[in-house]
């Protein structure tokens, strides 16, 4: 099996060496889950309860990717600004530390996200020169763009093993994941959910964007996180999350929308911006456009 260094050589050198490193973070993650449990009394700039592991993840990814020379700003959801690291480096990251940490008292999927670019934050995503993703599930998996293909690893004592090279969805879609109270779906939402049900489309919803999306791409479908009644921003974060998993899923063949526009083709006006979120396959992120704006 190929391992993920040489695998990153058909890409530009240095993000290849960018990912290298920040593959090498992925252990001593996942090592510290059954240390650091329980909520640290704080939150976060959403106003959301941080957990104690969160603040680690933060701290430790910020200081590992300061260590690596190459990051010149840093973005991250558990920060109010944009970090400015190293000047005259070239990248700039944006991270969800631990996306789904909640899951880990229930010991379900969690996840980290990256997105790396060379312009400064904040930027549309069209400009990430490259996107990633950890899952910490049964195995941790990584899974990376560089805007050519979707490549899948096995984290394995040999370092992170090639699992599945240039991964497409499926032409036909299986699943369906939706986050947000039903109650709280704008009407047209719900005629969306309605005819995925009637179409055959089975539910999935773990509460980690990483764990769902990632059923998203090797079965086909749909995730959506909508505009509520209560949230009509929507909740997930534009830098953080959305565009990341965008550029991945638009390597594979798929599309995302915020209902009206692609998620990489909006220009953000704040860092910590959220977005209604459809991805998936073209064709179910399309007919959840025509249900949205009929």
């Amino acid at each position: 099996m190929q391992s993920l260094q040489q695998h990153l050589k058909g890409a530009e050198k240095d993000v290849a060496s960018l990912i290298f490193k920040i593959s090498q973070m992925a252990e001593p993650i996942r090592s510290e889950f059954t240390k650091r449990r329980g909520k640290a009394d704080t939150k976060n700039v959403f106003g959301e309860e941080q957990l104690v592991l969160d603040k680690w993840a933060n701290d430790f990814l910020k200081g590992r990717l300061n260590a690596t020379k190459m990051v010149k700003m840093l973005g991250s959801e558990e920060e109010p600004d944009v970090i400015k690291l190293r000047d005259g480096a070239m990248f700039s990251v944006t991270i969800d530390p631990l996306d789904g940490s909640s899951n880990i008292e229930s010991n379900n999927m969690v996840g980290t996200i990256f997105g790396i670019y060379k312009d400064n934050l904040p930027v549309e995503g069209r400009k990430q020169v490259a996107a990633m993703y950890l899952l910490y599930g049964p195995v941790i998996t990584l899974v990376y763009s560089v805007g050519k293909g979707v490549h899948e690893f096995l984290s394995t004592s040999k370092g992170f093993l090639l699992k599945e090279e240039n991964i497409k969805l499926p032409e036909k879609g299986e699943l369906y994941s939706v986050g947000g109270l039903r109650k709280d779906w704008m009407p047209n939402m719900e005629k969306f959910v309605q005819w995925m049900e009637q179409e055959g489309y089975k539910l999935r919803y773990g509460g980690s964007f990483t764990g769902d999306l990632n059923q998203v791409l090797q079965y086909g479908g749909v995730f959506a996180y909508p505009a509520l009644t209560s949230k009509p921003e929507g909740k997930l974060r534009l830098l953080f999350e959305a565009n990341p998993m965008s550029f991945i899923i638009e390597a594979a063949g798929g599309a995302s929308s915020n209902g009206k526009i692609p998620i990489l083709d909006i220009e953000p006006v704040s860092v910590n911006q959220r977005t209604p979120l459809f991805i998936g396959n073209k064709d179910l992120v399309k007919k959840a456009e025509e249900f949205l704006n009929s």
